[in-house]
């Protein structure tokens, strides 16, 4: 891969992604066979000015030995300096720019119950210092081409070909060929205009149809924003938390999502890959996983017993079945990719951002909007190339947002 290029996508990371600023800490997180990439974006990140960088190594291999050779009570312990670790991030606030690599398949033979157990007794504990430091930060969450990933995405091509493959097509969808910069700025206007467009409908309920069986509604506050692309933190810090993006979206009142969605794409989640799976809500909550394979039912289960808010909806998004990353053709198997592909949901936890003044609103304030809280934020995709999605809003008209699985209006 042409080094050029990928000192641009670096730059475009640090500078559009996190947007880190002068005399800011820098944390980084990166498998270690991409230690070539994240030595550029180290490099970009000091052109940047920062006060101090930490690259946080990550491997697949040694995660998957820990999970298997560790007892329960071992995994489930958060030693003080990991707590105190938190405790200095929230003071100091780095910016955080996580390079996504890994192996969709990693951890698909470790028990189920054990991991369950352990996110059930760590994600409250840690939950608690991610809200302290909820809006007041930049991250970003970029793809760099693991083997093992490229070699899903690509299982007829050879190690290297797979990975020059996969370069190509996160290259695209995060749009770095050509002025990256330029590109960017295009882009975000795009998503903010047409969140301004659905934002001044003063939408009340959305309505999903689908011919794979999807039939349902959600409904949103009176408060509720649509957002999308470049954010801001609370001190007016603009960056891009994930590279690609394609998606408009909102958090939805937690108790009003009723009727059946069913997935599109297939989801990577708690170490396994599940697909051909659906769920059926009522008054907000899941009482129903739909799945082909018992496996995979027996996984979304796991995942929406984790707290009281893993089987409610904290997101909503919308998303052109047309969008770039769907115009590769490919299955991403990574969340990241995969999500901006089409139109997802989110069950657990919303987005107090989505709640207009928000930074303006007390604890108590917030909390009688109903929106959803829990310790995970897992996408799933549910687009398809024929969804219609209408809208009630709050004055009485009925509205088309999307047909035959794009978008019903101009900007």
């Amino acid at each position: 891969m042409n080094k050029t290029v990928l000192k641009n996508y670096a730059k475009l990371i640090v500078k559009m992604g996190a947007n880190v600023q002068k005399n800011q800490d820098v944390i980084i997180r990166v498998g270690v066979e991409n230690a070539f990439f994240a030595e550029l974006v180290v490099a970009e990140c000091y052109k940047a000015k920062a006060r101090s960088v930490t690259v946080e190594w990550q491997d697949d291999n040694i995660d998957k030995l820990q999970w298997k050779n560790e007892k329960l009570d071992v995994l489930a312990e958060i030693p003080n300096w990991r707590l105190e670790k938190m405790e200095h991030r929230v003071n100091t606030l780095p910016a955080m720019i996580y390079l996504e690599d890994s192996d969709p398949d990693a951890l698909n033979d470790i028990d189920q119950d054990k991991m369950t157990k352990v996110r059930m007794k760590t994600g409250p504990i840690m939950m608690k210092y991610r809200e302290r430091m909820d809006n007041k930060y930049q991250w970003t969450i970029v793809g760099i081409p693991g083997v093992k990933w490229a070699q899903k995405i690509f299982p007829n091509e050879t190690k290297n070909n797979a990975v020059k493959l996969l370069w190509d097509a996160i290259l695209k969808t995060t749009r770095v060929y050509g002025d990256p910069v330029a590109n960017w700025d295009l882009h975000n206007k795009d998503i903010r205009q047409r969140c301004q467009y659905l934002n001044n409908l003063g939408i009340k309920e959305l309505h999903y149809n689908s011919s794979n069986g999807t039939k349902f509604s959600v409904g949103l506050d009176k408060t509720a924003l649509f957002a999308g692309g470049s954010e801001f933190t609370l001190g007016g810090v603009e960056y891009n938390p994930n590279m690609p993006t394609e998606e408009c979206f909102t958090s939805p009142n937690k108790y009003t999502a009723n009727g059946v969605v069913y997935s599109s794409k297939p989801l990577s989640v708690m170490g396994k890959v599940v697909n051909n799976f659906g769920f059926r809500f009522e008054n907000g909550k899941i009482v129903e996983v739909l799945a082909k394979e018992k496996e995979h039912k027996d996984v979304l289960e796991k995942l929406i017993s984790l707290d009281n808010g893993a089987s409610m909806l904290g997101e909503v998004a919308l998303v052109p079945f047309d969008s770039p990353v769907n115009q590769t053709g490919l299955l991403f198997f990574n969340t990241l990719y995969d999500e901006n592909a089409c139109c997802h949901l989110a069950i657990g936890r919303a987005f107090n951002e989505c709640i207009r003044n928000y930074q303006n609103m007390t604890d108590e304030e917030i909390e009688k909007v109903d929106l959803n809280k829990s310790m995970i934020h897992v996408d799933f995709m549910i687009g398809t190339n024929d969804l219609s999605i209408v809208a009630d809003t709050y004055d009485g008209k009925t509205v088309e947002i999307f047909k035959n699985g794009t978008w019903a209006f101009n900007v």
